[in-house]
Formats: C-alpha cells, structure tokens, sequence
C-alpha cells in the first residue's frame, strides 16, 4: 500500500455532542492525535485477539503517559453479548475508573460496539473514541454512535446511542485485513451508492477490481464518501426517528440470516450483500425497480465476491427473526425499499405476496 500523507476531516454535526471523523494513514501512531480528543488521563483499550497483536502497541506508544489498561476480548460477532460487555465494566470498576477515563475501540464493528455500550453504561455514560480497523468499521459501524449486543432473539435488541468523541479511521490497518473482511466491508459501501447517490454506484461499478487490490486511493475514496453521506444522515436525525432509518437498507433481511445461523457463519457485510439484493428484489415484485437495476446490483455484489442469497436458512425462520426486528412498527415489518439506484424509501406498505415471493427467491 503506498502512503498518502493527507488526513481528510469531516463533522458530525449534533450540537454539544458534534465530533470530527479523520481518515488517513498512519493515524494510530500519532500522539497529536490523541492529544487532541482524548481527555483525562485513564484509558482502556479494548481491542480483540486478532487485532491487538498488530495495533495495540502502537496505540499504546502514542498515548504517552496516560494509565492504560487493556481489555482484550475474543475476535467473532458470536461474542458481541451482554456478559462481554460485562468483562469490560469489571476491569472499569477493578481499575478504579472514573467518569474522566476514556474508552478506546481498537477493532472492527463488534469491538467498537461492544466498547461503546460499555461506555455508554458506565457511570451513566463516559467517554469514548472509536478506532475502526476493518473496512465496514470505517465506513459505517464507527459512526453515528450506534452501540450494543446481540440476543438469541435479535441482531443489536440491547444498545444504547452513545456519541464518540472522535472516530479515528487509518486506512493502513486495511493492509491486514482478511479478503473475506474487506469484500464484507464493499457491502456497506454499496449500499451508501444504493440509497442515495447514483454516480456513486457508478463509480463503485467501474473501480470495483481496484477495491479488491487494495488500491489504497480507491479505498480513501469511499471511506470519505460513506463518511460524509453517514455523517450527514445522522446530523439530521441521530436517533433514528425518520431519514436515518434508509441507512438500514437491507439490513432487515441481513440480521435475520445473522440470528438464524447463530451469527458464527456469515460476516455482517455478507449478510448485508444479501439482504441488498433481496431489497431490490422486493421492490421490483412490487413493480417499482426496474429489473436493468436489479441487474447491476446483482452483477456488482457477484463482481465483489459477495453473497446474493441464503436459501440455507428456511422462509419461516427468516420470517419469525424479521418480525422480532427493532424497526417493526404496528406488527408490520418496516422495510427500506429502493425504488431505483440512488433513491429508496421507508415503507409498511407493501404488498405481502411481494414480500413472500421475495422470501421464496432467496430463502431456502
């Protein structure tokens, strides 16, 4: 990977809980960094077995004089749970924290969210800095202050909104990210093209194979435009009252693979890639999309390497964890539908045969 030097800085917008979201290289190791949104002079690091062994001195060396204590959990959404988080507060409370110590999330989607419901718990809520290391981390599970843990009966039914104070995205980290993580993270960065930003979808379909390689311009560039549309989203709507809820695009159909297989065989992004395509299968059994868009979507996940269906799990399974979803309004399960590349919408209000068929074409 060849170093670009520039650290690119975009806000989110939320008035006293605002807060910058900095992509660039190198930034782990950077003490200004630090200096600068990490108050107080106790951290705990919580990083995972996977990730730890490759950044966490790094981190560690950049924080100077502070006490850090580290928290290293093991690596696999099957472990984004309640008793984890636990562990976390234990070694708060052991360590003698107080409300003026700072969290910091060294990992992926489940480290950050783990760490971050840990601190939005603790003494009622402390501070906290998010420094993703997977692609689908830096595009999307880092911002927006979404926290939480898995239940048997649920992908994320136990969370809280807590706010970073920062969010440090270093596209080096990406060097030793498995394939199977980065195609994972492609998923959420289709998906910002999808709901709103047609060109884009486009540009995704002609550098597609340069994302695969790594190309590391290629990849600052849709960090920088997933952050910016998440950032702007969420500016609006922090709590997901409305507009935020297109980010969940797919994401229904996606937690229900997750809870059916135990959430210990498909990636989060893979799920995802599936629940994309179904989404713009749904919309085209309710005559909206038009099937060339259909088409490309399809082509693209395909050309990423990721999944388009999971007829391994049953209809009825998927159906039963679909209507335990956070967004079911009503008894009605509440679906972003898109109705063409780059525009989609909120709905309750689709017809049943088309979700069945749906259900039929892409569940076992």
């Amino acid at each position: 990977m060849r170093v670009l030097a520039h650290v690119y800085t975009y806000r989110v917008e939320l008035g006293r809980r605002s807060y910058p979201i900095l992509i660039g290289a190198g930034l782990i190791a950077r003490p200004d960094l630090f200096d600068q949104h990490l108050f107080g002079r106790d951290v705990l690091l919580v990083s995972n077995t996977t990730v730890a062994p490759l950044y966490a001195a790094a981190v560690v060396g950049a924080l100077g004089s502070r006490r850090v204590v580290e928290a290293i959990l093991p690596d696999g959404e099957h472990h984004k749970t309640l008793a984890n988080v636990s562990r976390l507060i234990d070694v708060l409370v052991a360590n003698r924290f107080g409300r003026d110590c700072t969290v910091l999330a060294l990992g992926g989607g489940v480290v950050g969210d783990m760490a971050g419901f840990a601190a939005a718990t603790y003494q009622r809520g402390i501070a906290y800095v998010q420094i993703p290391t997977t692609l689908l981390a830096q595009v999307d599970s880092a911002v927006g202050g979404k926290t939480g843990v898995n239940h048997p009966g649920g992908k994320n039914l136990i969370g809280a909104f807590h706010q970073p104070n920062a969010v440090l995205a270093d596209v080096r980290t990406l060097a030793t990210l498995p394939q199977r993580e980065l195609r994972a993270g492609i998923a959420e960065v289709l998906k910002y093209g999808l709901i709103c930003d047609a060109p884009f979808f486009d540009w995704l379909e002609a550098h597609i194979d340069g994302l695969l390689a790594r190309d590391l311009e290629a990849l600052t560039h849709v960090i920088r435009r997933s952050c910016e549309i998440k950032a702007q989203i969420v500016g609006r709507d922090e709590y997901e009252h409305g507009e935020r809820a297109v980010l969940n695009l797919g994401h229904t159909f996606a937690h229900a693979i997750e809870a059916a297989t135990g959430y210990d065989r498909w990636l989060h992004g893979e799920a995802v890639a599936a629940g994309l395509f179904m989404a713009a299968t749904l919309s085209y059994e309710c005559g909206l999309m038009p099937a060339t868009d259909v088409e490309r979507i399809k082509r693209l996940l395909v050309q990423a390497g990721l999944p388009i269906d999971a007829h391994q799990v049953s209809v009825a399974a998927a159906l039963e964890h679909m209507k335990m979803d956070k967004k079911v309004q009503g008894g009605r399960i509440r679906l972003v539908v898109p109705r063409s590349i780059g525009e989609c919408f909120i709905s309750v209000d689709y017809p049943d045969a088309a979700l069945q068929r749906t259900l039929a074409a892409c569940f076992g």
